[in-house]
């Protein structure tokens, strides 16, 4: 709790995929993953939000177990699949690839 209080906790969000995105308007977070509509995401009391380069979003926060489920919330919404490898991912995560389809021989 005394880390939390110095230097608080953070986490970091990454966007991979064609089109995937996010902005700030105002307090909310907006986020493009290919849905037909985008998603936002109000405010969260003693958590600060910030969207760097559009595909990395800044969970910051005192309270570490807040911090992890606002950041598990956002990438829920569209977690990271085995084969493209599209989706919201953490940073420094490591996601397992799949093989596709074999071809006809």
């Amino acid at each position: 709790m005394v880390i939390g209080v110095t230097s608080g906790f953070q986490k970091y969000l990454d966007l991979v995929g064609v089109g995937y995105r996010s902005q700030m308007d105002g307090e909310s977070l907006i986020i493009n993953v290919g849905y037909s509509h985008p998603v936002i995401l109000g405010p969260t009391p003693g958590i600060t939000m910030k969207v760097e380069k559009n595909t990395t979003i800044l969970i910051e926060g005192i309270d570490k177990e807040i911090v992890g489920k606002i950041a598990s919330k956002i990438r829920a919404v569209r977690p990271p699949e085995p084969y493209k490898g599209k989706g919201i991912r953490y940073r420094n995560e490591y996601i397992k690839r799949k093989a596709g389809k074999a071809g006809k021989k």
